[in-house]
């Protein structure tokens, strides 16, 4: 009986000497230049043509846009993690609030007197009867070194854990439970108020950033591009790195981590650097989803939302990085229109979607379109 191939050969000779593949195809880059070629041009759509146009894109429509590729570059960050080294994680949720909570302390600062008590103090502190900035807001007026603790806090926290966790050899669904566990404890924590972090109402409010008023219009447009760019710009990172030797001993690592072992490989130091590299990138999607949402909360880092996070990158198809990308797009754009139509019967559709996913598209939907192409005689088997 012939024994199941597995998806990676796991030989010394493979892993050293092993082809570079291209970093993507003619056809994929054309693709990919096309799709971030119309989204680029829609806030100019905004702002250029009035409203009643027929090429008027509106800007909810824009900000809706941004928020979920905020969504897709955390959904990429995960399948980095879960669809190339096999570590399923449920608190990813807590690295995309961290660095919205960094970005927001900055946005907070800016507000200066215009808050409601016209104070140099976040209206929350005042409200509370703080006196003065706890010592961890200090430099936090600074738009540099905000953005140095949306790289540093989520990258530090999943280096020290990842570490401990790791060396111990902890995997599997252990593993996705401790990172729950750490997600949730850290939930509770910023419910409080005495914690600096506005308590369960968070941060909101904002008013203005490097100067320039937050809604207006060409400051919509600014952010949305930002995002456009870190997302294709975390793509092509992540294929770099997918694609290259490091990718191939990431996946040796997913595949059966043991013989890898036996072949000479610590995975350790391969698990930690994309853990770590995987929650930068998370902690980049919520700095850049704060200014454009409006708002951040402890409830971002409910247990539930890197669940759902989960369910992006499953229904995109994991270990394929466009995959999640489009799960992401896919599965927020149904939340949006539920949530509109019948509010109380979304998680029961995201549960079915999942069960749905995980029954007949065990590859997702990049899975299913390969599976068609290939049937029409578009992309050979």
């Amino acid at each position: 009986m012939k024994t199941p191939a597995t998806p990676v050969a796991l030989d010394a000779h493979a892993l050293l000497h092993g082809a570079r593949r291209p970093l993507f195809s003619p056809r994929a880059w054309l693709a990919l230049a096309a799709a971030a070629l119309v989204l680029a041009l829609l806030p100019l759509a905004n702002l250029v043509f009035p409203a009643g146009h027929a090429l008027h894109v509106s800007a909810y429509t824009v900000a809706l846009l941004g928020k979920f590729m905020c969504f897709a570059l955390a959904a990429l960050a995960l399948d980095l993690v879960w669809g190339y080294a096999g570590i399923l994680s449920l608190g990813h949720g807590l690295f995309f609030a961290l660095g919205g909570y960094a970005h927001g302390m900055y946005l907070m600062r800016s507000i200066g007197t215009d808050g409601v008590y016209q104070r140099n103090l976040p209206d929350f502190m005042v409200f509370l009867n703080w006196k003065e900035l706890p010592w961890y807001w200090s430099f936090t007026e600074h738009f540099w070194y905000a953005w140095l603790l949306v790289v540093l806090v989520p990258g530090a926290l999943a280096f020290l854990f990842g570490y401990f966790a790791f060396r111990s050899r902890i995997k599997g669904v252990y593993f996705s439970i401790i990172t729950q566990a750490l997600t949730f404890a850290a939930m509770l924590l910023f419910f409080r108020n005495d914690t600096g972090f506005g308590g369960n109402n968070g941060f909101t409010d904002f008013k203005r950033i490097l100067g320039f008023e937050i809604t207006a219009p060409g400051t919509r447009a600014a952010l949305y591009w930002m995002t456009l760019a870190a997302l294709a710009g975390g793509l092509v990172l992540a294929r770099a790195l997918t694609q290259s030797r490091y990718g191939r001993v990431l996946m040796g690592v997913r595949d059966a981590e043991n013989r890898l072992r036996f072949l000479g490989y610590e995975p350790l130091g391969f698990k930690l650097f994309v853990w770590t590299l995987s929650a930068v990138l998370c902690g980049i999607a919520g700095a850049l989803y704060v200014p454009q949402v409006g708002i951040i909360n402890p409830g971002e880092m409910s247990p539930a939302n890197s669940i759902e996070m989960v369910v992006w990158v499953a229904t995109g198809g994991r270990g394929t990085l466009i995959g999640p990308i489009v799960g992401a797009g896919v599965v927020n754009g149904l939340k949006t229109w539920f949530t509109s139509v019948l509010p109380e019967f979304w998680l029961y559709a995201l549960g079915l979607i999942f069960v749905l996913t995980t029954l007949f598209l065990p590859q997702g939907l990049v899975g299913l379109a390969r599976k068609l192409a290939t049937r029409a005689g578009w992309r050979k088997s």
